[in-house]
């Protein structure tokens, strides 16, 4: 299985549309995002991906409080289950434990991929390239023995790149 995932777009819907976009193409068959969605369109453009997603508050969306009904809006830490897989989604980085085979962070705009204890712990970066000079976001594909991801940047007025990680999972048995 394949799942998208982005975080920090802050005020950028048209870098969070790219990435969203890419993601979709790519064959992501679950979106998260992890915090600091920030504007209503985002949340939009989750809805209107056509896949399930979910996205946790960041430490900017406090007015979106109005809407969690309205999109699938939790709030951090979040655990959920994907492919067998059991997941742990918060935007600030306080719940650093791996009590989950994926953690997934926003908030320090810094993508970050480690491989401990048999727990990834995966931050995407910032959609916003608002701390760089490039819009970055990542997908997660879950194998049986495997975790593969894959990070994507775009520069302004170059093409998307990627790059790949590999990280072998234990048999928890």
């Amino acid at each position: 299985m394949k799942i998208g995932i982005i975080s920090d777009t802050h005020t950028k819907i048209k870098k969070a549309q790219r990435a969203i976009d890419t993601l979709v193409k790519e064959g992501a068959e679950f979106i998260v995002h992890a915090g600091d969605i920030v504007e209503v369109e985002t949340l939009e453009l989750l809805h209107n991906s056509g896949l399930k997603y979910i996205a946790v508050y960041g430490n900017n969306d406090a007015h979106l409080v109005s809407f969690h009904n309205r999109f699938n809006l939790v709030q951090e830490p979040y655990y959920f289950k994907v492919a067998d897989t059991k997941f742990k989604l918060m935007h600030i980085p306080f719940y650093m434990s791996p009590d989950a085979d994926v953690v997934i962070f926003g908030h320090t705009h810094k993508a970050a991929f480690e491989f401990t204890n048999n727990t990834l712990f995966l931050n995407p970066g910032e959609v916003c390239a608002r701390n760089k000079p490039l819009s970055e976001w990542a997908m997660l594909e879950i194998k049986e023995s495997e975790f593969i991801v894959t990070r994507y940047t775009k520069e302004k007025k170059k093409e998307i790149k990627k790059e790949n990680f590999k990280y072998i999972r234990e048999s928890n048995e």
